[in-house]
């Protein structure tokens, strides 16, 4: 198929990745052969493309949907992406996606200060609010530790999390991080950090979701299952 594709291509418009020496498919007229009758639209949809998951044709469709919009409707979309990117700012305490320098939720006196649910980003933040099950604050760490991308503890807002563990507002911590390889070492670090402090440590626990039949669970998940079992009378709703 490799070489297929190359016997198709003039060779003077190929380009090779610099580490690899590989060419780079994404410059190949073959496959990249959208003729565009302007300038203006070209730019418009290189943009849009550059959005994760979004390819050339997705990105010409969302542009030509855009064209048939009112003016005020675009200008109001740029306004709004404008505005995202200026003016955003991370709450001070908690490191949240915020309109002010202490976000909602750690401004509230309603929310329980002494519960602080670590969690990776700021998605993770909007799930666990969409359960309505939660009322204390957060910690967003700005990812996981993961040596195969260069991501290492020095990378995430740690050090942060350990001074507002210096007074004695904090009782509980409970990491609600990803139960994969990057979440586990993420946790095991972080315990290893917390451990010496005066609070409760726990973690979100680890199962088979809801209506989840049996066969379909991969193995890690089933074990960890059967490993943190509960009796029955806790399991039932109150």
């Amino acid at each position: 198929m490799y070489s297929m594709v190359l016997n198709k291509i003039n060779s003077s418009t190929v380009k090779f990745f610099p580490t690899l020496g590989l060419p780079d498919f994404r410059t190949y007229p073959y496959l990249r052969n959208m003729n565009f009758s302007s300038k203006l639209l070209e730019d418009a949809v290189a943009e849009f493309a550059k959005l994760p998951g979004v390819g050339q044709k997705t990105a010409l469709r969302l542009v030509l949907h855009m064209l048939n919009q009112d003016v005020q409707d675009v200008e109001r979309f740029s306004k709004a992406i404008s505005k995202l990117r200026n003016e955003i700012q991370f709450c001070h305490v908690c490191l949240n996606i915020s309109d002010h320098p202490v976000c909602q939720i750690c401004a509230s006196p309603k929310r329980d200060h002494s519960l602080i649910c670590v969690v990776e980003d700021t998605r993770d933040v909007m799930a666990i609010e969409n359960t309505n099950q939660y009322n204390g604050v957060y910690h967003v760490l700005g990812g996981l530790i993961s040596p195969m991308d260069g991501i290492g503890p020095s990378d995430l807002e740690v050090d942060s999390l350990v001074e507002r563990l210096k007074g004695n507002e904090v009782q509980e911590i409970i990491f609600a991080l990803s139960a994969t390889m990057e979440g586990d070492t993420t946790l095991f670090y972080l315990h290893k950090r917390l451990k010496n402090f005066e609070i409760t440590i726990s973690t979100i626990a680890r199962g088979i979701a809801f209506g989840g039949e049996l066969e379909y669970v991969d193995e890690i998940t089933l074990g960890r299952s059967i490993a943190t079992r509960v009796p029955y009378i806790n399991s039932l709703s109150k």
